[in-house]
């Protein structure tokens, strides 16, 4: 089905552009079809179930986020099911989180059950097995995080989905009530305003995750500790060009041997997430318009680099195209 006439993008502040789609302008008996192929696309690959037939209504509004996506959901009833499979696009390999604004919301993964009342947030795996029930009018953000960047920041974080994070109390409170004024603000925000809380909001959702998280994951409890102690002294220091595994041993105190054992676990060893992690901040940088005059080569020492050529040579491993291809394309997608 043609989805052209339906995913005009239009805001209020030409700076703050969201995607926008609706069911209104689509005939009743094809609401269903080209919702599932809405949410297909820009989501994860589900089967979708209304009561509603075809007073089926859904509007979405879906904002870029750096690295995230923030979605707005106003819709009828709903059920979605999601099978054993991989992730439609590369950009779906991600983590979403939920945060129900009205109505009722029940979601299953992993053989637990959450259900949420207004305010409430979850955490769910888009790529694996889960069901989602909506029985009435309902409305929700989500907020998408790539798999790789919410694993890089909480240990287990597959035992964390499908749990309940209060939106009455606590860092579940806050993280809700920051994501919802984002949200709700995002068209009035310019655009390198709306780009710098995105990191704020990755942190609040990683507090809040880890408030709720059980402790018995299959890391024990001291690893556990022990690599977020680690991380967070890499993520202190990626900016500093010495950073290195002498570095890191001598200021956490564990050997090399033990330390790279930790990154074993998550597939991938010290130094090379050291790297990732400094390729992920200078695309960061080089998609925020606060950067936009800034040398190619200026972003990437200022996140610890100090070859020019390495730079380019492992950001085309780590991410298909070359530091100058990226940033072409992304001044383009913002004209």
């Amino acid at each position: 089905m043609n989805l052209t006439a339906s995913s005009q993008k239009l805001a209020t502040n030409p700076d703050r552009a969201g995607l926008r789609l609706s069911t209104k302008s689509i005939a009743p008996r094809e609401r269903v079809d080209w919702l599932r192929e809405v949410i297909c696309r820009e989501y994860a690959n589900v089967e979708l179930t209304s009561p509603a037939h075809g007073d089926l209504s859904q509007d979405l509004i879906i904002y870029p986020w750096g690295a995230l996506q923030l979605s707005t959901i106003q819709s009828t009833a709903i059920s979605l099911q999601r099978s054993p499979g991989e992730p439609h696009l590369n950009r779906q390999d991600a983590y979403f989180a939920v945060i129900l604004l009205s109505g009722g919301y029940r979601m299953e993964q992993n053989g637990r059950e959450v259900l949420l009342q207004p305010g409430d947030m979850t955490l769910y795996d888009a790529t694996r097995p889960h069901r989602v029930h909506c029985p009435g009018e309902f409305a929700k953000l989500i907020l998408s995080i790539p798999r790789t960047v919410l694993r890089d920041r909480v240990a287990g974080i597959d035992r964390c989905t499908a749990l309940h994070i209060s939106g009455t109390n606590g860092i579940g409170f806050v993280a809700a009530n920051f994501l919802r004024s984002c949200a709700t603000h995002a068209d009035q925000l310019q655009a390198r305003e709306f780009f710098t809380l995105s990191d704020q909001a990755l942190d609040l959702l990683t507090l809040a995750i880890t408030s709720v998280c059980p402790v018995d994951f299959n890391l024990s409890r001291s690893r556990s500790v022990s690599i977020n102690g680690i991380k967070t002294f890499i993520e202190q220091n990626l900016r500093d060009v010495d950073l290195d595994t002498s570095l890191i041993t001598r200021q956490t105190g564990l050997s090399a041997r033990y330390i790279n054992s930790l990154f074993e676990d998550e597939g991938t060893s010290l130094m090379r997430y050291v790297w990732k992690r400094r390729l992920e901040n200078c695309r960061k940088d080089m998609q925020n318009p606060v950067y936009a005059g800034h040398r190619l080569t200026d972003i990437a020492f200022r996140w610890g680099f100090n070859d020019a050529t390495h730079f380019s040579r492992a950001f085309k491993q780590q991410f298909g195209c070359s530091p100058r291809e990226f940033r072409r394309v992304q001044t383009q997608s913002n004209l």
